[in-house]
């Protein structure tokens, strides 16, 4: 549970960088995000998942 809760904590430093540093490219990747069909974004989201659980397989196994 604690390595979860470090991953929810890292993963919120990363957005909040992506917001609080460059506020202009959150909104064009939200802008471009809607344009986007669903399926392609079914896919990125399960590519991500697969690569995050592929780290996570590397650094703790």
């Amino acid at each position: 549970m604690q390595d979860f809760l470090a991953a929810i904590g890292l993963v919120l430093v990363i957005e909040g960088l992506v917001y609080g540093g460059f506020p202009g490219l959150a909104r064009k990747l939200a802008g471009e995000v809607l344009a986007m069909p669903e399926n392609a974004l079914r896919i990125a989201g399960l590519a991500a998942i697969v690569i995050g659980v592929g780290i996570v397989w590397l650094v703790r196994g």
